[in-house]
């Protein structure tokens, strides 16, 4: 792996999102070593490394290679933690059913081998229509029994986080006009948390799954890749789906009646309660819109909280 700092350098959106923590945060520490984390496990797992898939995420690398037997592989590296102990322990269970498969791992190296996915090609190549049917499926496999002693939050204790961001991110400045969608989204959140043990058995959740998560394989025709696992209700990892390809939807006549449609297909096809999935869809999506705007991107994050009034 010689001029490995160069061919193997990280994407740019991960630069940036690291980038932008203090000199000596773990993830600038984690991102100046990646050169030799690829190395050294490409070394330790019999590796070829080919190339560095673009643009990838906010959190990890993707590395294409081969293995010793010539057969292709994914090599995945993120910042060690929780998140990367996580993923590994839900990809473990569900063990290649509606998911990539795990080859190797060294969860608390952040280090995951992967069966190779044809990573260019997510259900977003597809029609809509085709691309919902998809995903749909795909989905229901992933909604399994968590196991007893299993390590994953669930969706109460992970959206009470996040409420809590939401509450103090609505009486800041900029925050004004979106405090009435807000307001409705904290109400709901709390409302289908104080019920949900009664709503339906909880189930082992993706947790960030929309059309561009799932990928084209070859012995499933597709496979989900970067789950972000909880525990709890189906309508709570319907939501992403309602909300996917909203740039698209938001430019179409008639955008509201289109997403109400849509939450009421969804929820009927996968046996799930419109209300409930309403709900979730709105407060995902309201939550997403606020980190937007905190983060600075505002167009994107007015664009999501328009959504999520028109739900």
């Amino acid at each position: 792996m010689s001029n490995a700092d160069d061919r193997f350098a990280p994407p740019e959106r991960l630069v940036r999102t690291l980038g932008s923590e203090p000199a000596d945060g773990a993830g600038r520490q984690w991102l100046a070593s990646l050169p030799e984390r690829v190395r050294e496990f490409a070394e330790r797992w019999e590796l070829t490394p080919e190339r560095v898939h673009e643009p990838g995420g906010r959190s990890s690398v993707v590395v294409l290679a081969r293995r010793a037997d010539g057969t292709g592989a994914v090599l995945k590296l993120e910042v060690p933690g929780e998140a990367a102990a996580l993923e590994h322990a839900a990809l473990a269970y569900w063990n290649g059913l509606g998911a990539v498969r795990v080859l190797q791992a060294e969860p608390e190296a952040g280090a995951l081998l992967l069966e190779r996915l044809r990573a260019g090609v997510s259900l977003r190549s597809l029609a809509e229509a085709k691309a919902v049917l998809e995903a749909t499926a795909t989905l229901q496999r992933l909604w399994v029994r968590p196991a007893d002693d299993h390590p994953f939050l669930s969706v109460a204790d992970h959206t009470t986080r996040l409420a809590g961001d939401l509450r103090k991110q609505r009486e800041q400045p900029w925050a004004a006009d979106a405090r009435a969608v807000v307001d409705e989204a904290l109400e709901l959140r709390d409302a289908l948390t104080a019920d949900a043990d009664a709503a339906e058995p909880a189930s082992l959740l993706h947790g960030d799954y929309e059309q561009g998560k799932v990928l084209a394989g070859e012995r499933a025709p597709w496979l989900a890749v970067g789950p972000r696992p909880l525990v709890g209700e189906r309508a709570y990892d319907l939501a992403w789906l309602a909300r996917d390809r909203v740039d698209t939807l938001m430019a179409s006549p008639g955008a509201a009646a289109i997403a109400r449609r849509r939450v009421a297909k969804l929820a009927d096809a996968l046996d799930v309660d419109r209300d409930r999935l309403r709900g979730w869809t709105l407060f995902r999506t309201a939550e997403a819109g606020m980190r937007e705007l905190a983060s600075g991107a505002r167009a994107r994050g007015e664009l999501l909280l328009e959504f999520a009034g028109m739900l």
